[in-house]
């Protein structure tokens, strides 16, 4: 299993969220993306990314050093 990591620290709304779009589009399914932040508000905006998205994502870390997101690329099937 793949994984790529995204390195969005410093970066503001809604940069991250629209990085991490552009990242998932290149992955397979079942491949992983590693995605950190900074910015409070990916809390939100990448979860709800993901709602649209279809894949799964998973908050590993979240602490005053930044958010740290697992997304797993979904399959065709899912």
């Amino acid at each position: 299993m793949t994984m790529t990591r995204l390195d969005l620290t410093g970066l503001k709304c809604p940069l991250p969220a629209l990085k991490t779009r552009k990242a998932l589009q290149s992955l397979q399914a079942g491949e992983r993306l590693e995605v950190r932040c900074t910015d409070p508000l990916a809390v939100i905006d990448i979860p709800n990314l993901i709602r649209e998205t279809g894949d799964r994502v998973e908050i590993l870390d979240r602490s005053d050093r930044g958010i740290l997101f697992l997304i797993e690329k979904a399959t065709a099937a899912e």
